[in-house]
């Protein structure tokens, strides 16, 4: 059996996040997560959102762990994991109300948060919403002495990952068409970004 992986920083933030975007996901059916990571925001916000379809999605090496977690939750509204790469092309169909994911494009390299942009269009549906968590520096500095020590952290790791401009990720944003709807300041000096598309 698989074991479960287990991210503390998961148990920490999910109340707060599911805070701000539970009335917003109030009218609307599905949901895609990109980057799933452990399963942990998933199983908990279909949990306390029963009225929601929530997609998980993650690179393949990480989809028999996120499976740990689904089917431990028994949920009826919590679908298998599905893999995907935001460097493939095919992403998941139908289209979704929402398009959520969480700490996922500071790992990323600026190529692969061009290239999740690009094709997350295609899968949000049009007054669709697109809700992103994570350490975001404003007007090119960073937020938090906290979080200038992370992003040593990730470039010494990983050269091409690190803390993306608010600015540069909004103009992503804006070209394929959704407008910025909320940013809200979050525990641990990270930020959740709402925007909604517009119709096509």
């Amino acid at each position: 059996m698989q074991a479960k992986p287990f991210s503390q920083a998961c148990e920490n933030n999910q109340y707060y996040i599911f805070e701000k975007i539970a009335p917003l996901l109030a009218a609307r059916q599905r949901v895609l997560e990109i980057g799933s990571g452990t399963g942990q925001h998933a199983v908990y916000f279909a949990a306390n959102m029963p009225h929601i379809h929530w997609q998980c999605s993650d690179r393949r090496e990480n989809l028999m762990g996120i499976q740990a977690w689904v089917d431990e939750s028994a949920l009826a509204n919590l679908a298998p994991p599905v893999a995907l790469d935001v460097r493939e092309v095919e992403w998941p169909a139908p289209k979704f109300d929402v398009i959520y994911s969480a700490n996922t494009l500071h790992i990323m390299s600026w190529h692969e948060v061009e290239l999740f942009f690009s094709h997350l269009r295609k899968s949000l549906k049009d007054e669709g919403l697109l809700c992103i968590y994570g350490p975001f520096n404003y007007n090119g500095d960073y937020t938090s002495a906290s979080n200038a020590e992370f992003d040593s952290w990730l470039k010494q790791r990983d050269g091409q990952s690190g803390i993306r401009d608010f600015e540069a990720i909004n103009t992503l944003a804006e070209k394929i068409g959704l407008r910025l709807l909320a940013d809200h300041a979050m525990p641990a000096n990270n930020r959740l970004l709402i925007w909604q598309s517009a119709v096509q």
